[in-house]
């Protein structure tokens, strides 16, 4: 019994190392679009007065997220093609976890990644927006969305974790939402 539960154990942790190896694989290939969460901000939701032109009225990032962000930045420039455009929600947290990872030449906010939390016809709008993005890109280096996990669940059914990148392609036509290619879970 004690045999079954360990190799039950050891299958749970090695099956995100080898999902993460095969998101490397597609990213040094180049070409894609990366959909990130952005990194650690403690909490949930923004206060009542969020204004989005004023951080100090939303969650920012935790020191914790500052590091994360700067790994991931450097994880991605070691292991995969080069990124060249990153487009970013507006929203303080996901800026500046863009500005931690990536040369800020190349970091452009885009609205259509602010939260869709508690935003129903925002969602439709938005994600039909990145979705016609990521469905019309043809370049050879890979393209980085700076979001929140309430997006990237709206577009590909998945729920990541802070921090984690998820590599999207088209659907088949016909089909809602975005494919997941890969996922890498930046350690």
């Amino acid at each position: 019994m004690i045999r079954i539960v360990l190799l039950i154990c050891s299958l749970l942790i090695a099956l995100p190392a080898a999902a993460t190896e095969a998101g490397w694989a597609l990213l040094r290939q180049g070409g894609h679009v990366v959909l990130i969460s952005h990194a650690a901000a403690p909490g949930a939701g923004d206060p009542a007065n969020f204004d989005i032109e004023d951080c100090r009225t939303q969650r920012n990032l935790s020191e914790q997220g500052r590091l994360q962000a700067r790994k991931m930045g450097a994880l991605l420039a070691a292991r995969a093609a080069p990124v060249t455009r990153v487009l970013s929600s507006r929203y303080c947290r996901a800026l500046d976890t863009a500005r931690q990872a990536f040369d800020a030449d190349i970091i452009e906010p885009w609205p259509a990644l602010d939260s869709l939390a508690n935003n129903e016809d925002a969602e439709r709008e938005r994600s039909a927006e990145v979705i016609g993005f990521v469905n019309s890109y043809t370049g050879s280096n890979n393209v980085v969305l700076v979001t929140h996990q309430d997006n990237i669940t709206a577009l590909t059914g998945v729920r990541p974790r802070d921090g984690e990148a998820v590599i999207v392609g088209p659907k088949p036509e016909g089909e809602d939402g975005l494919a997941v290619l890969g996922r890498i879970i930046f350690r």
